[in-house]
């Protein structure tokens, strides 16, 4: 068992604190505390506890063919394909080529690039097989 530090050793502590940080590192926090502050704080939680009921309710299940799903899950956004492979995009680069050729960035790279002028008016490939 830690032996007990008398009032002064504490006293020199506190002094040898203060030193080395300022006098705010050993300052009674209480004393910065007022009325607009306890405001201020009323109204943080009154916020994060508003927060916490929402994602409680986004969180709660529901039944969707015989089992339980959080809510959340259903009203997430379906995952995108590329309408040309139909592969599922992987990256966030495949948005932006299907935004402005219509397709993933594999298939920009092996149908489009070079050729956009003939993508651009209407030519897409037949019968593509291609795996990830």
């Amino acid at each position: 068992m830690k032996p007990r530090r008398t009032l002064e050793e504490l006293q020199q502590i506190e002094w040898a604190i203060k030193q080395k940080y300022g006098d705010l590192a050993v300052a009674d926090p209480r004393q910065f505390w007022n009325a607009d502050k306890e405001e201020d704080l009323k109204k943080q939680l009154k916020e994060n506890e508003t927060k916490y009921l929402l994602r409680e309710e986004n969180e709660e299940k529901t039944e969707k063919d015989g089992f339980l799903i959080s809510k959340r899950l259903l009203t997430a956004r379906k995952s995108e394909s590329c309408p040309v492979c139909k592969n599922y995009f992987t990256e966030t680069k495949d948005s932006v080529y299907l935004l402005k050729f219509e397709c993933c960035q594999k298939c920009y790279i092996l149908y489009v690039e070079d050729r956009e002028e003939r993508w651009n008016l209407g030519w897409r490939p037949v019968n593509i097989t291609r795996k990830g």
